[in-house]
């Protein structure tokens, strides 16, 4: 397929003709590195600067044994002996994979192997790969095994005990899996993005190992030689385009930051420091919208991006690399985003999709677990009140996200897009939902994202309509969404805010959306003092239609029907304009990626021209 081909298979909304010229250029400069890369010409022969490659091999060893650790390490290590028994699986080849549970690797890991389906990925060049597969196989988790963040609970527990079994561990494990995976062959060098994360958790747990007597000459040769690959291939493989940039290209860009200050003995490293940097702030820029949220309208993608600035920040800083005040505060601003939309259970909504990323992950961390970055925060920008909980009402105008609170009283209702201007890949058919959240727990949630490839029906299932707390009309989707195109979604919807208003006694959001042939608004009044909000769902068009009304509920509630309401937790949910019974509808939850519970949706469905529906929801005092 020509180039030119490609780009229009790519486009989605309106793209200027210029923008399409510079990214037909782009890539087939790319093609040029793919051709290159493919036949070999490339020299990856470690290059170290000049300083470094007239010394020694023994005094190469003895400049890294004698180098500190990075100083803001110690604000993401976990300082207590809790830390050991996870480091002591890993040394039994157990540890937790995203959300399915302790995985047991083996005696000899297979880096290569899916740890679901069991099937070896091949170790063909890396562009030759197929990724999407119809076997079980999730290319996600292999992923995350080979990310290799399970080095960093070895490397905490080394940080505590300095008991060399870690470190021993360690460095054998990180042989068999360079023997394993050569560059740049195979699925682990098939995405930039993963070998940048890969790079950062290898850099981050070196740091703490390479005092240890299991660091010699031939295995720091390696290493070296090893992340020069790394840069080398974010290098040559961007996931940049003109068209759109996500997270993938910014973690490419914040890797090679990672390697150009944390190993300037190469001689690429300066290169890396200088782009990656400039890169890096280029995005932050186009990624993050004027209130802080990130603009891929996920809460997932959310924290994964904060994480990504706050540490690549902090590691500037802590190597006298310079950033502009104007991006600590947007920096800051994303943190404040965090701070307001956590529940008071301190677990955030799951909006849009969510992979359960996590950038140095020291600790094992559920998707919906955000927090910790308002601890990590307040540290590094020395404000306690980023770890306060006494919040008021909020609006995101930018982002779409309205948080209604009193006491222990939560309502965040989601007026956001797609995300990424339009053109969303992590986006959900959630426009005008709502979650809920009183007496201490989530009532009415965001059902999560589940699996990406492994599962595309479940895929399809968990970004649709029907799988959110809001109105779906003639059985349609919001924006348009197809089983087999998992990362690609429409722009219909396009919802807006007509009017926000806060109180110490009264709350009001209207929104509206355009992703059916009615156009469908919702008000929300939220009476604090009486606690109850009373929801009103007007539609404007013409003909008759059916209208499903669904709130979707937690895992692990009891919730019953009775007289057109449904109650759960002290929570009523009651229709206030028809008589219609409401039913309950199997649909499960996901609070971490691969995880599912149980769990149902109240689907109130009505049929004609109803113009508009009630609802009351009533939260009992505890």
């Amino acid at each position: 397929m020509s180039v030119l081909k490609k780009i229009k298979r790519a486009v989605r909304g309106d793209v200027k003709l210029t923008t399409i010229a510079r990214e037909a250029w782009r890539r087939s400069v790319a093609s040029l590195h793919e051709r290159r890369e493919r036949a070999g010409v490339y020299d990856n022969e470690l290059a170290l600067t000049d300083r470094f490659a007239r010394m020694s091999a023994d005094e190469l060893l003895a400049h890294f044994r004698g180098r500190l650790p990075v100083n803001f390490l110690g604000l993401l290590v976990a300082g207590t002996s809790d830390a050991i028994a996870p480091a002591n699986r890993i040394l039994e080849h157990r540890w937790p994979l995203l959300g399915f549970g302790e995985r047991c690797f083996g005696k000899q890991i297979q880096w290569r192997r899916d740890p679901l389906s069991n099937f070896d990925w091949p170790l063909d060049y890396h562009r030759d790969i197929e990724l999407m597969r119809s076997d079980g196989s999730d290319v996600r988790v292999l992923w995350e095994l080979n990310r290799l963040g399970h080095f960093l609970p070895l490397a905490n527990a080394y940080w505590l005990t300095d008991d060399e079994l870690y470190a021993e561990e360690f460095f054998a494990q990180l042989r068999t899996w360079a023997e394993q995976n050569p560059y740049p062959r195979g699925p682990n060098w098939s995405c930039a993005m993963e070998v940048a994360l890969r790079a950062m958790n290898l850099l981050g747990s070196f740091e703490i190992f390479c005092g240890s007597p299991y660091l010699d000459a031939a295995s720091l040769q390696s290493f070296l030689q090893l992340l020069q690959q790394h840069g080398h291939y974010i290098e040559r493989n961007l996931e940049f385009s003109h068209i759109a940039s996500s997270n993938h290209y910014l973690s490419d860009v914040v890797g090679l930051v990672w390697l150009g200050l944390m190993l300037p003995e190469l001689h690429d490293a300066q290169r890396w420091l200088e782009f990656g940097g400039k890169e890096m702030l280029h995005e932050m820029d186009k990624q993050v919208l004027p209130d802080g949220a990130d603009f891929e309208a996920s809460t997932g993608y959310h924290r994964f991006v904060t994480e990504l600035f706050l540490y690549t920040f902090e590691l500037c800083r802590a190597n006298n690399a310079r950033i502009e005040t104007k991006y600590w505060s947007k920096l800051h601003q994303m943190l404040m985003y965090v701070r307001a939309y956590l529940r008071f259970d301190r677990f955030a909504p799951l909006i849009g999709d969510t992979d359960s990323g996590q950038v140095l992950p020291f600790v094992h961390r559920r998707a919906d677990d955000h927090a910790y970055l308002l601890e990590i925060g307040a540290d590094i920008f020395d404000d306690p009140q980023l770890k306060s909980s006494c919040l008021d009402s909020q609006a995101f105008p930018d982002a779409g996200t309205y948080i209604m609170r009193h006491r222990d009283l939560y309502l965040c209702f989601n007026a956001s897009g797609v995300g990424i201007n339009g053109r969303g890949s992590h986006g959900h058919n959630d426009a005008l939902s709502i979650e809920i959240s009183a007496a201490g727990r989530a009532v009415i949630v965001d059902p999560g994202t589940y699996v990406y490839s492994a599962d595309l029906a479940k895929r399809h299932q968990f970004r649709s309509t029907a799988y959110h707390s809001t109105v779906q009309i003639d059985g349609l989707e919001q924006n348009t969404i197809d089983q087999n195109t998992p990362f690609v979604i429409g722009n219909e919807a396009k919802p807006r805010v007509l009017e926000w208003e806060t109180s110490a006694d009264f709350d009001k959001v209207v929104g509206e959306h355009y992703g059916y042939s009615v156009v469908h608004r919702r008000t929300i009044l939220f009476n604090k003092r009486e606690r109850v909000w009373t929801i009103d769902d007007e539609f404007f068009g013409d003909g008759e239609h059916v209208y499903e009304v669904r709130f979707h509920f937690a895992s692990g509630l009891h919730v019953q029907v009775r007289d057109r309401a449904v109650s759960a937790h002290g929570l009523t949910v009651r229709a206030l304009s028809t008589d219609v019974q409401p039913v309950l509808e199997s649909q499960p939850v996901s609070r971490d990626y691969g995880e599912m519970s149980d769990a149902v949706a109240a689907c109130w469905r009505i049929s004609g021209s109803p113009g508009k529906l009630s609802w009351e929801i009533k939260v009992e005092r505890g």
